[in-house]
């Protein structure tokens, strides 16, 4: 039996979305999401023009780009393209003339810093050997899942950080892009002094809500300054943090939970007094999160790329142990799987409630303010898309993974499908747990099958696709 298209039906994922200074053809962005595909000292490459004109070809209105490291010591993982110099913004500028080509597609880069959570230290942050160049964060502690190590910037340092954000975001408006988005959610630094389980500082950027506020605010104050009010500004949020959602169920009311809805409403109210054109909301103050990216831990194959990061943390080596060994592999379930639920598919793991995780909250945040609301987490239905977009609970959604599977999603949503014609993502989790050493992709072997004999050479095909465009680049 066929599939009956309804292209009326999914007519109003496809409205415009008009923000203060910048209009959306419909309300589908491709989530923050990419690989190790670029050169170790930040500049770009041909892949990553490739992997972004592949979402903009299947029909995403805009495109958030990966983390964006300011600075060369701030970025999570080597690797990733920076906008640290002036020397960037040819590649970037590359980077949008190719999606702006594609019917219209926006371009919008996520400006970050890690902060402590640095997953694969570069050769500038040689942690084991001189304890000042372990990353910058709000704190001194380490994390609770890694043990990432990190000292506490100095007030000296928390203005040069804001400087730089200024900075980069001029670079951004040279290279001719259509926004920024600020990366203050999932753990990395902005989220380390929203958070009030993490931010332990004294100082007037420690203590109070309005205190913990003031770092993300003074960067937002400061890239206005440079780049004025007609430029798109969004700012990422964790707005449910659950900082002890890894804790092991005994000790679970013994660790704080970090910032709830009542917080988090409170900050996007001062980030839209502060100009803040569109609050995108997810939860987690940490990445990977049990809630972000929901779904189930591959713990059988998650050892594996965990040897990338042995030597990072203080906990790396017990928790790849735990994860290495069968017959350790519940302790780690007991505390990552805690707060999940799931339910048996066709003889899958599927999480419940995993499109849509985040409409409760997103709900929540567009009570308290006028700006336009994204929300993340895991969409790839019109079914999901449009119960949140007619129930209210956001204007628009960012999808990563599902498109990772089947990036031409939102063309056939257009045309009337109710979902992908190919296989759906399984929020299995092993693109997340491959990108520490291998290219960005869908490695859920099972999606693949109707290939038989040759499911893995397809997949890893698919995978590698991006590497295989040869169109001359102008910024070369």
């Amino acid at each position: 039996m066929g599939v009956e298209l309804q292209p009326e039906k999914n007519e109003p994922i496809f409205r415009e979305l008009r923000f203060r200074n910048l209009t959306i053809k419909n309300r589908i962005f491709r989530s923050s999401i990419s690989g190790r595909i670029d050169n170790y000292n930040g500049s770009g490459t041909p892949a990553r023009v490739n992997f972004e004109k592949r979402f903009a070809r299947g029909g995403v209105g805009a495109i958030i780009s990966s983390h964006v490291p300011i600075r060369i010591d701030s970025r999570v993982l080597p690797n990733y393209a920076t906008i640290d110099t002036d020397k960037r913004i040819p590649f970037w500028r590359e980077v949008g003339e190719r999606v702006h080509e594609v019917d219209g597609c926006k371009f919008i880069l996520q400006l970050s810093m890690s902060g402590r959570q640095q997953d694969i230290g570069g050769i500038e942050n040689q942690r084991n050997r001189d304890l000042r160049l372990r990353p910058l964060s709000a704190t001194g502690k380490g994390d609770f899942f890694n043990g990432l190590p990190c000292n506490a910037m100095s007030l000296a340092e928390v203005r040069d950080a804001i400087q730089d954000f200024g900075r980069a975001a001029e670079r951004v408006v040279d290279a001719g892009l259509d926004g920024i988005e600020l990366h203050s959610s999932n753990g990395y630094l902005f989220n380390q002094f929203l958070s009030s389980a993490i931010n332990d500082r004294q100082d007037e950027y420690g203590g109070s809500l309005e205190n913990r506020y003031r770092f993300l605010g003074d960067v937002v104050k400061e890239i206005r300054n440079h780049v004025g009010r007609d430029v798109f500004l969004s700012v990422k949020l964790s707005v449910i943090e659950n900082d002890n959602a890894i804790v092991p169920w005994p000790l679970h009311y013994l660790y704080p939970r970090g910032n709830g809805l009542k917080e988090s409403v409170q900050i996007a109210r001062w980030a839209e007094r502060d100009t803040a054109d569109a609050i995108h909301v997810s939860t987690g103050s940490t990445f990977p999160h049990p809630h972000n990216p929901a779904g189930p831990f591959p713990l059988d194959m998650a050892w594996k790329p965990y040897q990338s990061i042995l030597a990072s943390g203080q906990h790396t080596l017990r928790n790849y142990l735990l994860m290495r060994y069968p017959w350790l592999r519940w302790l780690v379930r007991l505390s990552w799987g805690r707060t999940q639920h799931f339910l048996d598919r066709n003889g899958d793991a599927i999480p419940v409630l995993v499109e849509g995780i985040n409409a409760p909250a997103a709900a929540q945040i567009k009570k308290h303010v006028r700006i336009p609301i994204i929300c993340t987490g895991g969409f790839q239905t019109a079914d999901g898309i449009l119960r949140v977009l007619q129930n209210g609970s956001c204007d628009a959604v960012s999808i990563a993974r599902p498109l990772l599977a089947n990036p031409d999603l939102p063309m056939l949503l257009k045309e009337g499908w109710p979902g992908p014609k190919d296989p759906p993502c399984s929020y299995c989790n092993k693109c997340l747990l491959n990108v520490l050493e291998h290219p960005l992709g869908c490695y859920d072997e099972r999606r693949f099958r109707r290939f038989g004999s040759q499911s893995y050479e397809k997949m890893i095909a698919e995978v590698m696709e991006v590497f295989a465009d040869k169109t001359p680049l102008g910024w070369l």
